[in-house]
């Protein structure tokens, strides 16, 4: 199937044009992107932009989580990771179950990718269902807040996560062998967690090797109310990669494997009456390829390309007794040329292809077999004058679904941008972005008709939906003058056909034994997003008894219909703060962060009060010999606050975590 969808296409003859110049160029460059190393995050190359920049060189607002802010934030679950990022939390539907919600969007909204290609799990399907990707494993985690449609497609209408890996290299290693081990151990769920990565590379550096891998065994964790039943979480996944570097580009594979298991808590059944509970039992397996060529031809002076492909399922069981099967099929493809700059212009131009083919089998099948194939070309292009500096960019997609006992849909979605970033002398920076972005519905919102425990309703989709339409303005401020350093952005997106999920107020036919369920419609409607995000760092102190770093940060979403009313399971408001102070070998923290009682409610949804979640991080590094070693600690919920997700389906009858002490021993070498 790979091979008859690529052959024919420019990324198959982008690919026989790279290795023969890697055959003619092995030779080391001087140049390293080593993301496994801690950088001030600024100075950070941003993997998911074409052109390769910082953060602090793009106008579109980005957040990156590397380093020692990635080993404190690490967490079981993507979303969880990076839920301390403004703008940025998680959905929840257990411990084994957190999707990055950006700006009050989730779902099928937010791309989430695994080196710059989706990962092309089946998580916007439904709540319950995980996200094929391992934090432990990151280098670093890029967050694109705001439509990333242009580079991304439809799918990246509410922003983009792109999960760093570095499982096939893109450069000569800075050293023969080096890698990171960590064993850690947690109370509130009798955690067991255990990481080994390691990178190793020839005499002459020419080829490069990876290897990594994760253990997980959690059980049911602890609350205020006792322990959540059915909550445990179970994970074995890992990775093989290669690659042939040189200095006029690269070519590698990698290969990898994960397997993830947890319990339901909304579906704990009742031990004592012998019935167990609901559990699912991810697999996926995917294979990748990519390949650069750093070099000039005709008005070229770099290409990329890669290529995924993915082999999804994950079962449901009721028991012991298969309740549901998930299985999914996925090739994707992209090309990157970027361009020789052209007086004060630098750009890339792509090329997007993809082809899924989706099934549920059982009792929960409440959308029919699909086929989705999607192909999309972009163009992104900078200008620079001076301080001044303007970002524009265009997308035009062409997508085609077709599920079984349907009308085929075709969709067309056209994407347009345009940013500018303003230098004010040398601490101040102004950025304005305006975005048009259009999404293509997905398979649950235009074909859904069954009964789906997850949403405890029976849903119905509409086939006859349009493409969802986002206009977006963005102010941006950036103030850094060594002192503090600050970023605020306030942002109104207006929707033209915004998708949701909506209660009717109706109800199923009871059945015997059988609670009815509540009726929900996949319904489109113009809607208004509307909300403010800060963060300040205040440098307090820096002297011989360590330095100590003051964090204040902050966000908030207003989501209603034109119509008047709310969305529902929007996201609330939240404001925290964190101190740290960092010596040679020491670094602590101690932070809070206030999330806000959200009671801007849909019709037939509850308000959800607030709490306060209290954590402090403790570590300790020294070396011997060529190794690295760091002990710590990390305490999460300190308060042993009753928290409650109001994103979540579940969130009257689940509740975070209580407080957790984590311990364990980090190895670098």
């Amino acid at each position: 199937m790979a091979t008859h969808l690529f052959s024919r296409t420019p990324l198959f003859l982008a690919l026989s044009l790279v290795v023969p110049s890697l055959v003619c160029a092995q030779q080391p460059s001087s140049e390293s992107t080593d993301h496994g190393e801690a950088h001030e995050i600024d100075r950070i190359v941003v993997t998911a932009s074409p052109l390769r920049q910082s953060a602090d060189d793009l106008s579109q607002p980005v957040e990156v989580l590397s380093g020692e802010a990635l080993d404190e934030a690490m967490s079981t679950t993507l979303g969880e990771t990076l839920t301390k990022l403004p703008g940025v939390q998680s959905s929840n539907f257990g411990a084994g179950v957190g999707r990055p919600v950006i700006r009050g969007l989730d779902g099928a909204r937010v791309g989430v990718l695994s080196g710059g290609l989706s990962n092309q799990d089946v998580s916007t399907i439904s709540q319950d269902h995980a996200t094929a990707i391992e934090p432990f494993l990151a280098d670093q985690i890029e967050v694109l807040k705001g439509p990333a449609t242009l580079l991304y497609g439809s799918g990246a209408i509410g922003g983009v996560v792109n999960v760093v890996d570095g499982r096939i290299a893109e450069r000569p290693l800075d050293a023969a062998v080096r890698g990171r081990a960590e064993i850690r151990y947690g109370s509130v769920d009798d955690g067991r967690n255990a990481m080994l990565r390691i990178d190793a590379s020839g005499a002459d550096g020419a080829m490069a090797l990876h290897a990594d891998g994760v253990f997980r065994d959690q059980d049911d964790y602890d609350t205020p109310d006792g322990v959540q039943a059915n909550s445990f979480v179970e994970t074995r996944t890992g990775a093989l990669g290669a690659s042939l570097v040189g200095e006029r580009g690269f070519v590698g594979v990698a290969l990898s494997r994960y397997d993830h298991r947890y319990g339901n808590p909304g579906e704990p059944g009742d031990p004592d009456a012998g019935e167990a509970g609901v559990s699912l039992d991810m697999l996926q397996h995917r294979v990748e390829l990519k390949a650069g060529l750093r070099q000039d031809f005709a008005i070229f002076d770099g290409l990329r390309i890669g290529y995924a492909h993915t082999d999804y399922e994950h079962t449901e069981f009721e028991g012991a007794d298969i309740g549901t099967r998930f299985l999914s099929t996925a090739d994707e493809g992209r090309l990157e040329l970027t361009h020789r700059n052209f007086d004060a212009w630098s750009g890339a131009v792509g090329l997007q292809i993809g082809d899924r083919s989706f099934e549920a089998i059982g009792a929960e099948a409440f959308v029919p077999r699909t086929s989705t194939r999607g192909q999309g070309l972009f163009w992104i292009e900078q200008g620079r004058w001076g301080n001044v500096q303007i970002d524009l960019g265009a997308r035009a997609d062409r997508v085609r679904i077709d599920a079984v006992g349907m009308p085929k849909r075709d969709f067309s979605p056209l994407s347009l941008s345009a940013g500018v970033s303003w230098r004010v002398g040398d601490a101040w920076r102004l950025t304005a972005n305006i975005d048009r972005a259009e999404r293509a519905p997905a398979e649950e919102e235009l074909f859904a008709d069954g009964p789906h425990v997850a949403t405890a309703s029976y849903e119905i989709g509409d086939p006859t939906m349009r493409e969802e339409r986002a206009n977006q303005v963005e102010l941006g401020l950036h103030f850094n003058n060594g002192r503090f350093d600050v970023n605020a952005s306030i942002y109104q997106n207006r929707f033209d056909g915004f998708v949701y999920l909506a209660d009717t107020g109706e109800f199923t036919e009871p059945e015997p034994g059988e609670d009815p369920l509540p009726i929900r419609r996949w319904t489109q409607a113009d809607a208004k997003f509307r909300g403010i995000e800060a963060e300040v760092i205040a440098h307090l102190h820096d002297g011989d008894g360590g330095n100590f770093d003051l964090r204040v940060f902050g966000d908030r979403v207003r989501a209603e219909l034109d119509g008047g009313g709310n969305l529902p399971r929007i996201a609330p408001g939240r404001f925290g703060a964190d101190l740290r102070w960092q010596a040679d070998t020491w670094r602590a923290s101690i932070g809070a962060t206030r999330v806000m009682r959200q009671s801007d409610v849909a019709p037939d949804e509850t308000s959800t009060d607030g709490y306060t979640l209290l954590d402090a991080h403790f570590a300790y590094r020294w070396s011997r010999d060529s190794f690295d070693w760091e002990v710590f600690v990390d305490g999460n919920n300190l308060g042993d606050a009753k928290a409650r997700v109001h994103t979540s389906y579940l969130k009257d009858t689940v509740v975070l975590p209580g407080r957790n002490l984590a311990l364990g021993v980090r190895l670098f070498f």
